[in-house]
């Protein structure tokens, strides 16, 4: 954008005439025009100060017009693309719209079918840049969390709310599920943050010590007391003590716990002297601790004063989109790590990742990653390089059929309810935005997996919800078979009239 607030437009055109000629169709669209002749100028632009839209020619005299379509979408630049060629063959027209331009020009067109085209790839931009900042406002990560799925976006604002209060946070999930992540992010956004974090699991401990371990003892106090020392009680305070595991721990020690936690007071393993802590509780379990009450493995007055403020890390499988953006971060991370080039996915394996459950949760996927990049080499991560289980997995090729009231995919051989009468007729968008929509709440909000069940890839769904969203509810045209079709009934219609 212009500091005039006008819509930057750059024009890629070798041919001088036709560039001014297109300037004047554009003079009365209120936009900012940039004219350069060749690819690598328009390049320099592209890379240095983005357009909101550019006008590429496809036949230019250094460069191939798609190579730089592929630079821009490869480089995930910020740009609305309109191809113009004047070859006006088919194979051209979907190669384009298949890497990524948003509309194509056949030479010649009028003046109006270039502004038209004009102003709804930029009305298409602001809306791009409106999710941008929706998703910026969703937070697409939080402290040390990776992911803007709704189930994260609730507990990212659970913790802000529970920060900067001293009340007790109670932490369950799955194990693999980030719930340590999730003391840690308490810690850190509350006035504690600069004091210190102590964490305790109380599976890992053996029960004898764990009484030393939390209050500390007194030399001389058990075999093995050679000296006085502190527990994490002492070392804790004026900060966070973090019990892990907490349903694991020993029914005595959970009523020495309990008074700890009414009086703040404490005494270490053969100390009569009462000691007095400014601490702030977090505990955390992967056990349904209500059920361990019931059982009689958990005190009924301690889950009490513990489950005062409850947290529930969803597993990964209900994130929805979050597992291609954390595999991303970890295998960056670790590529960097290991000396490594690996930077992306290719499309069968993102589909692979994000069809698995992964009961394992980020953990499992944390290991995955690092098997690759220790395993392999190379750029780009390909299903032969997956490890067990991944390995078996197969993703979903064929279309499956959505009946759009159902609850589920509709079986083979059963077809979705069809028309009887001219009156039940409706136009083929509706039907293709309601089973697009129908889809992603059967999968959970996942775009990626209800993609795979559609037989389309998820950058369709995206454009097409855009489209939908703008007003221009017919959307883009349909990817694999169906585009060719769409694409040549363009370029025959706009033959017809001339453009």
């Amino acid at each position: 954008m212009e500091a005039s607030g006008k819509p930057t437009v750059l024009l890629i055109e070798d041919t001088m005439s036709l560039a001014r000629l297109y300037e004047q169709y554009l003079s009365t669209v209120d936009v900012q025009v940039r004219t350069v002749e060749t690819g690598r100028a328009g390049l320099d632009v592209i890379n240095n100060d983005p357009p909101d839209l550019v006008l590429l020619d496809i036949s230019l005299p250094d460069l191939n017009g798609l190579d730089i379509l592929r630079h821009i979408n490869e480089n995930e630049i910020q740009t609305t693309v309109v191809v113009i060629t004047a070859n006006g063959s088919i194979n051209v027209a979907v190669e384009a719209m298949r890497d990524g331009a948003y509309d194509f020009l056949v030479k010649p067109f009028n003046a109006e079918r270039l502004r038209v085209t004009v102003k709804n790839g930029l009305e298409r931009r602001a809306l791009a840049d409106l999710v941008d900042q929706y998703k910026e406002t969703a937070r697409g990560a939080f402290d040390a969390f990776i992911g803007g799925s709704p189930a994260m976006q609730a507990v990212y604002k659970t913790i802000e709310a529970a920060a900067h209060s001293k009340a007790t946070v109670f932490i369950e999930g799955e194990s693999g599920t980030g719930k340590e992540l999730c003391a840690v992010a308490v810690h850190r956004q509350s006035t504690r943050g600069n004091g210190p974090f102590l964490a305790i699991n109380c599976g890992a401990i053996p029960r004898e010590l764990m009484e030393s371990e939390i209050f500390g003892h007194r030399k001389g106090s058990f075999t093995g007391a050679h000296e006085d020392r502190d527990g994490a009680a002492m070392l804790a305070d004026g900060g966070t003590l973090f019990l892990d595991e907490i349903c694991e721990m020993d029914l005595d020690l959970q009523t020495k716990l309990l008074r700890f936690i009414q009086t703040g007071t404490y005494q270490r393993v053969g100390d009569p002297i009462a000691r007095k802590v400014d601490v702030r509780f977090v505990c955390a379990t992967n056990k349904d601790a209500m059920r361990e009450v019931e059982l009689g493995r958990f005190r009924e007055d301690l889950y009490y004063r513990l489950h005062v403020i409850p947290v529930t890390m969803p597993p990964l499988r209900d994130r929805a989109g979050d597992v291609l953006e954390i595999a991303r971060r970890f295998l960056v991370d670790y590529a960097q790590e290991e000396g490594k080039s690996f930077h992306s996915f290719d499309a069968r394996t993102a589909m692979i990742l994000s069809s698995y459950s992964w009961p394992g949760n980020v953990r499992q996927l944390q290991n995955i990653i690092r098997n690759i990049v220790v395993l392999n080499d190379g750029e780009m991560v390909t299903p032969d390089m997956l490890p067990a289980p991944l390995s078996t997995v197969e993703p979903i090729a064929a279309p499956v059929r959505i009946n759009a009231t159902a609850e589920k995919p509709a079986p083979d051989g059963q077809a979705a309810s069809l028309p009887r009468s001219k009156s039940e007729i409706r136009e083929l968008w509706e039907v293709e935005k309601e089973t697009i929509e129908t889809a992603i709440e059967i999968c959970g909000g996942n775009i990626p997996q209800a993609a795979g069940y559609l037989g389309i890839a998820p950058s369709t769904i995206y454009r097409k919800r855009a489209s939908w969203q703008s007003g221009d509810e017919k959307g883009a045209p349909r990817e694999g078979g169906g585009q060719e079709t769409a694409l040549a009934g363009r370029i025959a219609n706009r033959a017809s009239s001339g453009d």
